[in-house]
Formats: structure tokens, sequence, C-alpha cells
């Protein structure tokens, strides 16, 4: 039993690795791209807000919503991938992680990108994001542990399964 769930936390651990160095290269290139990520989309974003405001959208439903909540989406995967890569026990790592990682990134804009826009807003976004998904990494490796895989049931349920008929029904021995 532990064997299995000692090689599953292992291809995990591997998948986390490949997936991170993917998510964190994306991550470096949208905080410091030298100009705004959405400049190009910003004239059709308005259009679309302001056309779904005219059609009865809440009146904050706006630009700052949009970019606060991508701010969020956006570190939802450090709370997620740090979790798997620090362990469940560490899970306050992955938090500190993403605070750091974007205090760093609005540090790093506010320094050396004239054109970007550092703010505490952006702090703050980035950090519920990262504990979205911490507590989401949490409820599922949770939900993972306390359910068994089916070659982690009892022999005896094993042996039982195996004894059934093709109805489904057991033969009647022991």
């Amino acid at each position: 039993m532990n064997q299995i769930r000692l090689r599953r936390n292992a291809a995990l651990q591997r998948v986390a690795i490949v997936l991170s160095v993917v998510y964190l290269t994306a991550l470096a290139l949208i905080a410091f791209w030298p100009t705004p990520v959405d400049q190009g989309a910003h004239t059709y974003l308005m259009s679309l807000l302001g056309w779904l405001q005219r059609h009865g959208a809440p009146t904050w439903l706006g630009y700052g919503f949009v970019e606060f909540a991508a701010n969020i989406a956006l570190f939802v995967p450090v709370g997620l991938l740090g979790v798997i890569l620090l362990r469940a026990r560490r899970w306050w790592l992955a938090i500190f992680a993403g605070f750091f990682a974007s205090c760093c990134i609005e540090l790093g804009q506010l320094m050396f990108l004239p054109e970007r826009f550092a703010t505490v807003r952006d702090v703050v976004a980035n950090t519920g994001g990262t504990i979205i998904g911490t507590m989401l990494a949490l409820i599922v490796l949770g939900l993972v542990h306390v359910l068994p895989s089916t070659d982690e049931r009892p022999p005896t349920a094993r042996r039982m399964s195996t004894r059934a008929d093709k109805s489904g029904v057991l033969d009647g021995r022991s």
C-alpha cells in the first residue's frame, strides 16, 4: 500500500516540477514584459466591458475588477504547485512564496520598467490567488489521500472481488 502511494507521490512531484518550470517561465514573461501585457487588447476589453454594462452588467464589472481578477488567477498555480512541491505540511511556505514573488515582481516593475505600474493592490491580488491555490491543493490532496485506490483495498476485499461470478454474486466459498 505504501509503495503505491510513494510511487504516486513521486510521479506527482515530477509532473509538478515540469509544470512549475513552464508556469514560472510564463509568469516571468508576463511580469517583466516591458509594456503592459494587455496593451494590445485594451481597446477591445474596454469595448466589451462597455457593451456588457450597457446591457445590464453591474458597474463594478470594469477594468479594475478584470485586472484584479486576472492577477488572482495568475497566482493560483503558485499555491497549487507550491503545496505539491513543498508538501502539504509546509502549505504556509507556498503562501509566503507567492507573497514574496509578488513583492519582487512589483519592485522589479517599479525600478526597471517605466511603462509598467507597480501597486500594492497587485500584491494583494497575487497573494489572494496564492491562498486560493493553496487551499484548493490541500482539499484535493486531502481527498486523494482519504479515498483509497482499487489497489489499496484490504486483501480480503481483493480476494472476494476476484471470486465473484459474472453476475457479480460471490461463489459461496470463503
